[in-house]
């Protein structure tokens, strides 16, 4: 599978999943992360046909593949609107500490790198 196509997730509409942006498909294990939800949570709404979903697999291992447009209404109604709207608030923050610490990170390495060739034009 190509770089480019390994990035992309397919996307449910009408049956016919298609290409769409990443992050559009959860494995079970990433919505008990970001949605606070268990696995017994996902299959039972995939067993009684609420949720449309695809099998994974890693190393042999199956896991559910679930699309993230149909799972967030059906937390909303299970577990509250609230519950899904901090959820996504504490995914998103988690995201945003991530960003600055990475910045940090090539912050700290460019000072190095100016401080090494003004070092050097010095002489």
């Amino acid at each position: 599978m190509s770089t480019m196509v390994a990035s992309w997730y397919q996307v449910s509409y009408g049956g016919t999943w298609r290409m769409e942006s990443e992050g559009a498909v959860l494995s079970d294990v990433t919505a008990q992360k970001e949605y606070g939800v268990t696995r017994d949570f996902i299959v039972e709404d995939i067993r009684a046909g609420r949720l449309e979903f695809r099998e994974g697999a890693v190393s042999g291992n199956p896991y559910p593949r679930v699309l993230r447009s149909e799972l967030e209404p059906y937390i909303a109604e299970k577990l509250g609107s609230e519950h899904l709207m901090s959820r996504r608030a504490q995914t998103e923050l988690r995201a945003i500490k991530k960003e600055i610490a990475d910045m940090g990170t090539k912050v700290a390495v460019l000072e190095a790198r100016k401080a090494e060739l003004e070092h050097v034009l010095k002489l």
